[in-house]
């Protein structure tokens, strides 16, 4: 019963704090700029093929780090994940870029960089520095793919569909509930 009471309150509170703080132009995800890891894929040039393969070397970079990303419980274990895996990152890339003719590999790097303002769906994140996984394909001077690690808001498609949202208060709600 004294269980029950507590899972009722606490889940008033998390909807009347989601009403609260609701409206157009709230981001779906509540993250902090510091609590983001982002990752971008960059194009050796502007060049159509040059962009087109930015793309394979995405599809296949995210099917490593979706699984890896799924289990990081905040940013810096994220980060930690991700660069123990760059090796892998850097051989999938190159290997999908000498699969599709080019001559140039990749390199893939974790760093603090400096981000313009960027949208995706409803989420806006604003100019600033931000910790992310660079992926350079060749010169790495074109346009690039971008998206969010950590929290892991995206993976695939570049209009929004399939985006995965997470919430931790949630899943600590559930695994209080479910030890007892």
């Amino acid at each position: 019963m004294k269980k029950c009471c507590i899972t009722f309150l606490l889940s008033g509170i998390i909807i009347l704090t989601a009403f609260l703080f609701r409206g157009e132009n709230t981001p779906v995800c509540t993250a902090t700029q510091g609590e983001y890891f982002r990752i971008h894929i960059r194009a050796n040039s502007d060049d159509a093929e040059e962009q087109l393969v930015k793309y394979a070397v995405r599809d296949e970079v995210v099917k490593l780090l979706t699984p890896i990303a799924a289990t990081a419980e905040n940013k810096a274990q994220a980060i930690s994940l991700v660069q123990s895996v760059l090796p892998e990152v850097e051989r999938i890339a190159s290997s999908v870029l000498r699969q599709k003719g080019f001559s140039y590999g990749a390199k893939a790097t974790v760093k603090r960089e400096e981000f313009p303002t960027r949208v995706y769906g409803d989420e806006r994140l604003p100019k600033g520095e931000y910790d992310a996984l660079i992926v350079l394909l060749g010169e790495g001077k074109g346009q690039n793919w971008w998206c969010v690690v950590y929290p892991p808001l995206c993976f695939t498609g570049a209009t929004g569909e399939n985006v995965r949202y997470k919430s931790l208060i949630l899943e600590k709600i559930e695994k209080w509930r479910n030890r007892g």
